[in-house]
């Protein structure tokens, strides 16, 4: 059996207070079995402090984790939080364990790491919680890519670190206190656990009359759209030279049909546009496949809370819910910033049953299975997207 619970504390100087508060949470809420794990969420101001790594360094458990922006646990939301969402069983086994640094290689440091973990187990997990840092160079796809070589079977759940910086430049990750910028910190999760997922993006409707077929592109560098260069194509829409780099207009989503991919699941995954470089290539937030459809988008501030309520109507009609984990990106987060930017998060503290023990962050990427088939996922990696694991 799975028992699940989320903690937190606003306290952020004093930190035997800050102890007293999660401790007496924790003899309040849940009693230990076997096997426990923390999910660890918390604004870098704690960092900073000293206050993470105290608070993580005195658990009875072990915590894995990230920075973030904005958080939502039962009953609370705020921005300078930390929480930790606590998970125990007596069928259940956590094995945490940490990469080496990401900063100028992954695939051999994600395999190294998985099987250290992974070393006195028969059998592959039945999830993997992952929390890349955030580093430019790699993306959500390059990792998961890494991460289906060692586990092929194993549905991929996590987020992106992330900070309040335009570029995340101070963004950590976390591992037992210990924090890091380019290390990628995991939990795999063996025996009788049955993660479900529910993933929301843009609401069917939103979508803008511009389409186009991605004739030439490398990773997340998109080279040619409709062969053209990506930078013409997008003044040939309309778009003026000087709104391309536009805030407004690097937060269009785009939704991808990959239809190239070996793995093609008929599902549609979204991006956001970053950057163009000096030839014209855009570069996006993810990987992009030469052969993919793409529809640009329409996202306002009452398209991201539809969707979220859609997601937690659905987690309230669940049954046989432990616990549940949410991930939200900060583009949705900036996406209602003229209303509330942390409406999101409070929608989801105020609506969902008060029953289900759940901890929600914001996120810097998103990594979700879309589907599953036979017992197989099809993991990947989204933007602009509300993600949930119920377990």
């Amino acid at each position: 059996m799975l028992k699940c619970t989320s903690i937190h504390t606003y306290e952020i100087d004093d930190r035997e207070t800050a102890l007293n508060e999660i401790q007496a949470q924790i003899s309040e809420k849940i009693s230990f079995s076997e096997n426990t794990i923390g999910i660890v969420m918390c604004h870098t101001e704690f960092i900073m402090s000293g206050m993470m790594q105290h608070i993580c360094e005195n658990m009875p458990f072990k915590t894995v984790g990230v920075t973030t922006t904005t958080q939502a646990v039962n009953g609370e939301a705020g921005e300078l939080i930390l929480t930790i969402f606590v998970m125990t069983s007596d069928d259940i086994r956590f094995v945490p364990g940490i990469t080496k640094s990401l900063e100028n290689g992954f695939e051999n440091e994600i395999k190294e790491a998985c099987e250290n973990a992974s070393k006195d187990e028969n059998d592959e997990p039945g999830l993997a919680l992952i929390f890349p840092p955030f580093i430019v160079s790699h993306t959500g796809d390059d990792y998961i890519k890494s991460w289906h070589n060692c586990i092929p079977n194993t549905p991929l759940f996590g987020t992106f670190s992330i900070d309040d910086t335009p570029n995340f430049a101070e963004s950590e990750t976390i591992f037992n206190g210990i924090s890091s910028k380019t290390a990628m910190p995991f939990v795999l999760c063996y025996g009788n656990i049955n993660p479900r997922f529910i993933i929301g993006t843009i609401p069917k409707g939103n979508n803008l009359p511009y389409r186009g077929e991605v004739t030439k592109s490398t990773g997340p560098f998109v080279h040619e759209i409709n062969n053209i260069a990506a930078y013409r194509y997008f003044e040939s829409i309309g778009f003026e030279s000087d709104s391309i780099s536009s805030v407004n207009y690097l937060l269009l989503p785009f939704s991808i049909d990959q239809k190239a991919r070996v793995d093609y699941d008929g599902i549609p995954v979204i991006r956001v546009l970053d950057t163009f470089t000096e030839d014209g290539s855009a570069i996006f937030h993810g990987n992009v496949d030469e052969g993919s459809i793409f529809t640009l988008q329409n996202c306002e501030s009452a398209d991201v809370i539809s969707v979220t309520q859609q997601i937690i109507e659905q987690i309230n009609e669940t049954e046989d819910i432990n616990g549940v984990l949410i991930f939200s990106c900060v583009l949705r987060r900036i996406a209602t910033m003229k209303d509330n930017h942390n409406e999101e998060f409070y929608d989801v503290r105020d609506t969902l049953r008060p029953d289900i023990p759940f901890m929600m962050g914001c996120a810097g990427g998103e990594i979700c299975p879309t589907f599953i088939k036979d017992g197989v996922p099809t993991n990947r990696y989204h933007n602009f997207s509300i993600v949930t694991l119920i377990v």
